[in-house]
């Protein structure tokens, strides 16, 4: 039978409400978590590692690259077949996608978590986990890096959105479909995985100082400014529709581009990319010409590859080729 070893860091699938608190708080660790999960343990051999109880949205890039490490470690293991990661459901779409740029190795590593508590009649942490160690066991999966795996369906990481804050069919893919799924038990990969991107290596350290910063009709540059003072090592802008701003905006981005920061451009649309269309003031076209990098991917992925790679040391060639279309 395959060995997983399974690292429980917190988020809703450990949670129970309070009373006293109004609403539900971490309640359980791994092993409270597997007692409720009796399925997992007939998919392979657990080894349970109990990294914290952090709720996702606490979660900080020094947090994720030590999970990461952590990781790493395991999958080195000749005893461990793959890992899964158990987490909170708001960061889902950005460890996951962290993790795929962090780990060059060809065992699964699957993360899971709950969109309701422990408590609850429709809890579904029982399902995903059972789900997420039967993908990390499986050789189907071997060499597709990290993905997420919930409510049955398995999506690369770097695809990967919560489109609903509650429903327990929220995670999708952003573009096309999910590269599998998990039927009564099974796991069967439907459609091969896209070219994977990966970081040259781990980095010691990480770099927080990556803000992101959405336009909406009648913005100006205040916010961004509101970021001088810090100097901030990275900025992702999220534009409407294919890249377009107000002026002032980009201006406030050159602004911190003549200091060194890296700005990235991406587009606030669920779906689709930016694109260098329009060249009026603020358009697409002008942010590039400014020195902004147009991005792949969404503003929140946007972020983790431009803090990772920064933090690898990349110059703007390298985060172009990490980040870029």
């Amino acid at each position: 039978m395959a060995r997983v070893a399974v690292i429980f860091t917190g988020g809703t699938i450990s949670m129970r409400p309070d009373a006293a608190a109004g609403g539900n708080v971490p309640a359980l660790d791994g092993a409270g978590i597997l007692a409720l999960a009796p399925r997992a343990a007939s998919a392979a051999e657990i080894e349970t590692i109990d990294w914290g109880m952090v709720s996702a949205s606490h979660l900080t890039f020094g947090q994720v690259l030590d999970i990461a490490r952590l990781l790493a470690a395991q999958t080195a293991r000749p005893d461990i077949d793959g890992v899964v990661v158990v987490q909170g459901t708001d960061a889902i779409e950005e460890t996951t996608f962290a993790f795929d740029l962090l780990l060059a190795t060809d065992k699964p590593i699957v993360v899971t978590g709950a969109m309701r508590d422990a408590s609850a009649p429709d809890y579904d942490g029982p399902r995903n986990l059972a789900d997420a160690v039967r993908c990390a066991a499986s050789e189907e999966l071997a060499g597709l890096g990290a993905v997420a795996v919930l409510d049955g369906l398995v999506i690369a990481g770097d695809q990967v959105v919560k489109t609903h804050s509650t429903a327990l069919d929220t995670f999708q893919a952003r573009e096309g479909g999910p590269i599998g799924r998990v039927v009564e038990g099974t796991v069967r990969v439907l459609a091969p995985r896209g070219e994977r991107r990966r970081l040259p290596a781990m980095p010691d350290h990480a770099v927080e100082d990556v803000y992101l910063v959405t336009e909406a009709m009648g913005s100006d540059g205040s916010v961004i400014r509101g970021l001088a003072p810090l100097r901030p090592r990275g900025l992702v802008v999220e534009a409407a529709g294919a890249g377009n701003t107000p002026p002032d905006m980009l201006a406030a981005a050159q602004e911190l581009m003549v200091d060194g920061t890296t700005v990235i451009l991406t587009t606030r649309s669920p779906q689709g990319v930016v694109e260098p269309l329009y060249a009026f003031p603020g358009g697409g076209a002008t942010w590039q010409r400014a020195g902004a990098i147009l991005s792949a991917f969404d503003g929140p992925k946007s972020r983790v590859a431009l803090a990772l790679g920064l933090a690898c040391g990349l110059d703007r060639d390298a985060l172009e080729a990490l980040i870029s279309q």
